[in-house]
């Protein structure tokens, strides 16, 4: 069995490294090529490209690499006429994922996807794409099979990942000991792309450094993506431009950029396990809050034009997914952003702020109230565990590697790939 796995984000490249694995597991013949990242390629897969080092947000950015992409799709396309793969994987992504199914299905290649794009939340038409070129979702949320379902698209709900992923991580326990040691620990998650780190960090620094003033001897720790990242950090949120350290000295020890901020690369996991609570900018970071039942703020700071742009497409009242699932889902008609003065405010598990104010002042009263208040840090992380064990999402990746070889198989005793028809090439980009 030949499959070709499509990631573009560091989680998505996690996420199908993941499925490669139990695939490989359930039949070790499968084998696999395509785009993805570092993780996947561990996992067995030939990759074309790494995507992972080419991530890009909002639309000026995207289309600045439009040429880029372009020539990935026509990659694509010549490696589906010659391989003909038993079927086509994509993992989130969706920009660019969209071109890799309608290259997939003028070849008649099944499409299946995997861990699908959050259209529910914001861009609720594409779920014309899906029915048109996807055969088969496999859907992470039990909210978005239903979704997927009422709308259409043929789906079977796996469970998230995640879990899994975190489980079978091998965290450095002595690096863990060393950090949690000697006080209160504030982790700080400024993103893994340079848009959010650049973006988030002056409302990050500000947060962190009103819970500094109000909490003595707290540590801010500071889990940055790349190196890079830790420098860019700094001059986005002080001004100042600090020189580069040592590869070694960010994974080791870490490295004190400012004064009672450590920034490390690489060790994420360790620093959200060795955590008192964490300040986060919103993403798939999330589920390791949850699944560490760490007390966290999550944080998005936009430009106003971006602010508005989300009231006219934001479909759900929360950014943050552990939210959206403490919270009952997408049947919500108050799609107002979270306050902290709203009567319904404790439905939400983790406090967020999307927003183009400085928010600071209100993000840091909950990191002092936990750090400050033993019996309110732990209401929070007994709301934390009890959520994890209703989600029971252990095991989730073989589930999914099996109903992934089963709707193959389906597939390939059905119908045969071919050709594109009057020799079509399909090289043209997609549209809505």
């Amino acid at each position: 069995m030949l499959l070709f796995f499509s990631a573009g984000e560091p989680s998505g490249d996690q996420h199908a490294a993941e499925l490669l694995r139990e695939l490989r597991a359930l039949d070790g013949r499968v084998r696999a090529a395509g785009f993805g990242g570092p993780r996947l390629r561990e996992a067995g897969c030939g990759l074309l490209e790494d995507l992972t080092q080419h991530a890009v947000m909002w639309f000026r950015r995207a289309g600045g690499a439009l040429l880029y992409y372009r020539n990935l799709y026509l990659r694509a396309e010549a490696y589906f006429r010659d391989s003909r793969p038993d079927a086509v994987i994509l993992i989130d992504y969706p920009g660019f994922n969209w071109w890799v199914a309608r290259a997939a299905k003028e070849y008649g290649l099944p499409v299946f996807y995997y861990v699908p794009p959050q259209i529910w939340s914001w861009a609720r038409w594409r779920v014309k794409k899906m029915r048109r070129w996807i055969d088969h979702t496999f859907a992470c949320l039990p909210f978005e099979a239903t979704w997927f379902q009422e709308r259409g698209c043929p789906t079977t709900y796996v469970g998230h990942p995640s879990f899994d992923e975190l489980a079978r991580h091998a965290y450095d326990e002595a690096f863990v000991r060393r950090v949690a040691e000697g006080g209160p620990v504030l982790t700080v998650l400024p993103g893994s792309r340079d848009q959010e780190v650049d973006a988030n960090a002056v409302i990050l620094y500000r947060c962190a450094e009103r819970v500094r003033d109000a909490v003595p001897g707290v540590r801010v720790e500071v889990a940055a993506f790349r190196e890079r990242h830790a420098a860019q950090f700094v001059a986005r949120a002080t001004g100042r431009n600090p020189p580069l350290a040592e590869s070694a000295d960010f994974q080791n020890g870490g490295v004190e950029a400012l004064p009672g901020w450590r920034f490390h690369v690489g060790r994420t996991p360790e620093l959200i396990r060795a955590a008192t609570c964490c300040l986060s900018v919103s993403g798939s970071v999330s589920l390791e809050l949850l699944y560490q039942e760490k007390p966290s703020v999550i944080a998005y700071q936009i430009n106003p034009f971006a602010f508005w742009v989300q009231n006219r497409f934001r479909r759900v009242k929360y950014i943050t997914l552990v939210n959206l699932l403490a919270d009952g889902g997408l049947e919500d008609s108050d799609l107002r952003l979270y306050d902290p003065r709203s009567p319904r405010a404790d439905r939400a598990v983790f406090p967020e702020y999307l927003t183009y104010r400085d928010r600071s002042a209100d993000m840091a009263g909950h990191l002092i109230g936990w750090l400050k208040e033993p019996d309110q840090r732990a209401r929070a992380e007994r709301r934390l565990a009890e959520l994890k064990r209703e989600l029971d999402w252990q095991g989730a990746a073989g589930r999914a590697a099996r109903a992934v070889a089963q709707a193959v198989d389906r597939f390939r005793s059905h119908a045969r790939p071919q050709a594109p028809a009057d020799g079509a090439t399909g090289s043209g980009l997609l549209s809505d």
